[in-house]
């Protein structure tokens, strides 16, 4: 029995390593190139906003009205955050020569809808460039994904205590570092011709920076009385 509740107190964990895993599968056994491994991880990210909308979803609130203030949270961030992942995106497929024309093509949409339309535009270009086998990665970070939510968010009622407007910031500072990280790594892949090593390395580098956000942001407080 306490076994398989120290397994479930790690689920969350064992699946986010398990979906790193497949990039090392991929470079030793799939001939996967640099842009291959950061194309996927900028995937990770439209994986992390849908989570996000969820979550905001979900969140607790102090009486029933409040959930009217979601009506506005969550188009605002698909907006803002949209914008932010269209031109990340749009940048990793330009240091790649991989893009097809600006990330807008034909008319504008109207207002802040534009940065929506720009999304769009960019995960287009990415499923004409993205092979199937990495498409199975990117379905993995996704359950893994899901998994965390199912387990930390629902079933250990982390929603209980987050806040709407909290949740509205918090992709950001892993993403940040997270592909600071990567994009770096990847220049100096482009320059030296991508050798399996350095991907190698690339990728246990975002696993450990994964896991350690994973880590940070489900840890458990202690009551204050447990304190030392």
């Amino acid at each position: 029995m306490g076994i398989t509740k120290k397994y479930l107190s790690n689920v969350s964990l064992i699946a986010l390593l398990i979906a790193n895993i497949i990039p090392l599968f991929g470079v030793l056994f799939l001939e996967w190139d640099a842009f291959s491994i950061v194309l996927l991880y900028w995937t990770e990210n439209l994986v992390i906003g849908f989570y996000n909308v969820l979550k905001i979803a979900f969140a607790a609130v102090p009486h029933p009205a409040a959930h009217l203030g979601k009506l506005f949270l969550i188009p605002f961030f698909i907006i803002h955050y949209g914008g932010f992942t269209a031109i990340h995106g749009f940048f990793v497929l330009a240091m790649f020569k991989k893009e097809q024309g600006a990330p807008m093509g034909g008319e504008s949409w109207p207002c802040f809808l534009v940065f929506v339309q720009m999304l769009l535009n960019v995960i287009k270009q990415v499923y004409l460039v993205i092979p199937v086998n990495m498409k199975l990665a990117l379905l993995a970070l996704f359950i893994s994904h899901g998994v965390s939510f199912g387990y930390n968010y629902l079933y250990k009622r982390e929603f209980a205590s987050a806040r709407p407007d909290k949740l509205m910031g918090q992709p950001y500072s892993r993403i940040v570092v997270m592909h600071i990280s990567i994009l770096a790594g990847g220049f100096l892949l482009i320059a030296i011709g991508s050798p399996v090593a350095l991907l190698l390395v690339l990728i246990i580098l975002k696993t450990l920076i994964d896991s350690k956000f994973h880590l940070r942001e489900h840890r458990k407080k202690r009551p204050k009385s447990q304190k030392s």
